[in-house]
């Protein structure tokens, strides 16, 4: 494995410093499937790091809930998890690679209690870059509704982490607590959030976010480039002066043309979604979309990013492809 794991551990803003103006590669991964073991996310993981990335995320799945029949009439809620095991993943990526893990931690399906207990875990491993994201509406529910006690907004996640960092805890009445250290990161939007009334309203509250203590940005995927760079410019517009990094996936199948926007609020461009209308095979629709995310890896590279992330969706083949011309 020609990875380097001479790597040091660091938060992302150090890695950026480091990275002295040249773009670095990154990706985000999934947890296996409940009943799959560690070496199933190795396998994912395994094909991308000769390139070297500096970090690595690791999603967070929340509980949802089925209800079954138990005789009589009578529903049995139970509680569903298909892809425990975030924090677990992250100790081991950085044990066996030597390289940053950066976990997503939610507001949904936490507690602020659940939440501290979490940042604690996470203390102790010596993880200490994270991902602050409000998280989606379960499968029952119409919107978002926080947990009893739990975070609303994103914002107040952030907050929440800061103020561990600066060793305030929930119970006010413990003696010799420590700080902790984490460096958050926050989602934006290129194309807006989609429960966001405007983009004028979503930059309002990624700024919040910032001003609560979060230091680096890591985009929505987007499909042109264009919506990238005029986020950026209505970011810094409005005085938020961290990294943005961009998100990339690329597209693989026609199914996707569909998902894609419905799903993560991602406009397809005309010239990508005719192309791919045109393709007679689920191969010919692969390589179309290997093409172009090495189009618009090589042109955000040229603008200086400082990070090209990845969204693997737990499948490395497609973006090992793009890596192989960009990096």
């Amino acid at each position: 494995m020609a990875y380097n794991k001479s790597c040091r551990l660091m938060k992302v803003l150090e890695h950026i410093k480091e990275g002295k103006g040249k773009t670095q590669f990154s990706f985000e991964t999934l947890p296996p499937l409940k009943g799959q073991n560690i070496q199933s996310i190795f396998d994912t993981i395994d094909p991308l790091m000769e390139f070297n990335p500096p970090f690595i995320n690791v999603t967070y799945h929340r509980e949802e809930y089925i209800y079954k029949e138990v005789g009589n009439g009578l529903l049995e809620k139970k509680v569903v998890k298909k892809r425990p095991g975030t924090v677990g993943i992250c100790a081991a990526i950085q044990n066996k690679y030597q390289v940053d893990a950066i976990p997503h931690i939610l507001c949904g399906g936490f507690t602020k209690e659940d939440t501290e207990n979490f940042l604690i875990d996470l203390d102790f491993l010596g993880i200490d870059n994270v991902m602050a994201l409000r998280g989606d509406a379960i499968k029952n529910e119409t919107y978002f509704t926080a947990e009893k006690n739990g975070h609303k907004y994103a914002e107040e996640l952030v907050k929440q982490i800061e103020a561990l960092n600066r060793g305030e805890y929930l119970d006010d009445e413990l003696q010799n607590h420590a700080q902790t250290d984490f460096c958050i990161g926050v989602a934006g939007y290129p194309e807006k959030h989609s429960e966001a009334p405007n983009m004028e309203s979503d930059i309002h509250f990624l700024k919040k976010k910032i001003k609560n203590g979060a230091s680096f940005i890591v985009t929505q995927m987007f499909f042109n480039n264009k919506k990238y760079f005029e986020f950026v410019d209505l970011c810094r517009a409005q005085g938020i002066d961290v990294p943005i990094i961009p998100g990339l996936k690329p597209l693989s199948t026609k199914r996707q043309l569909n998902v894609i926007p419905q799903r993560f609020g991602a406009e397809l461009p005309d010239a990508l979604i005719q192309e791919a209308i045109k393709c007679k095979s689920k191969e010919s629709v692969r390589q179309l979309g290997i093409e172009w995310c090495i189009d618009q890896s090589k042109e955000l590279m040229k603008a200086g990013v400082p990070f090209l992330h990845y969204y693997s969706i737990g499948r490395s083949e497609n973006i090992r492809k793009v890596a192989l011309e960009v990096f």
